[in-house]
């Protein structure tokens, strides 16, 4: 695949501004401001993908509550999710859980006195890219099922915002029709915004939670060749496999596109 170049959170006079500034999440951005289907731009301030937010302070809450958000997506395993329950009241919280592998797998072979590597790091990371094609389609079909309910604001989430929501988010985008290098682009935003905390623990290699903390290309290359390989393609997956037939496919883009 070809390289991109990596487009900054920017805002203009016309436009907010992608990246929110939060203290508890660093990861919090909008969806809107790119070009989809027939030219129509992705609406601002609709759809928004973010880090887990168990840890936002009151300054925070009053900034998000301040964007109308209705509705929050959660992509973490229960373990994930109850010691850092979502910090915003007066919202719908929905679960679509995908328990997490990566450092669990890591955690587990250093337990095992077994050496790891950047290489092993990298493996571990496109096995999940594969299992969230593979195993994990149902938990983004009922993403694309509370998008069609209506427009009302919502952000859809997990832990680090950048392989559970890279994914989600690429899917969203597709299906409004986003050029594929703009989605790459906003996937690797994360690269840009994210703060990592201590994933797994001192004991693993620096370089090897280097891998965990960021996103690749290579990444996400992986769930589009097994998309491709498993079921025909990209427009396929996302009728048949997300539920989008082509009447779910206008009423995506009467919600989510401007006119």
């Amino acid at each position: 695949m070809p390289s991109f170049t990596l487009s900054p959170p920017q805002s203009t006079q016309s436009s907010p501004s992608r990246a929110l500034p939060l203290s508890g999440a660093s990861n919090f951005r909008d969806l809107g401001g790119y070009t989809g289907h027939e030219g129509r731009t992705v609406v601002w301030r609709k759809l928004f993908r973010s880090d887990h937010l168990g840890l936002l302070n009151a300054a925070d809450v009053a900034h998000i509550q301040g964007l109308g958000l209705a509705r929050v997506l959660d992509f973490r395993g229960q373990n994930e999710r109850l010691p850092q329950a979502c910090a915003l009241p007066n919202v719908a919280v929905h679960s679509l859980a995908i328990e997490p592998t990566v450092v669990q797998a890591i955690q587990a072979l250093l337990a095992q006195g077994n050496g790891v590597n950047p290489d092993d790091a990298v493996r571990l990371m496109q096995d999940t890219y594969r299992a969230f094609v593979v195993d994990s389609s149902p938990r983004f079909a009922e993403l694309f099922g509370h998008l069609l309910e209506s427009d009302s604001p919502l952000v859809f989430h997990c832990t680090a915002g950048k392989d559970r929501t890279g994914f989600a988010a690429a899917l969203v985008l597709h299906a409004l029709g986003v050029p594929r290098d703009v989605v790459v682009n906003d996937y690797l935003l994360t690269n840009e915004l994210f703060r990592p905390p201590e994933l797994v623990g001192s004991y693993a290699p620096q370089a090897v939670r280097d891998v965990i903390a960021r996103v690749q290309i290579g990444f996400l290359d992986v769930s589009f060749a097994a998309v491709d390989k498993d079921f025909g393609g990209m427009p396929n997956y996302l009728e048949k496999t997300m539920g989008l037939s082509p009447a779910a496919q206008q009423r995506l883009r009467e919600l989510y596109l401007q006119s």
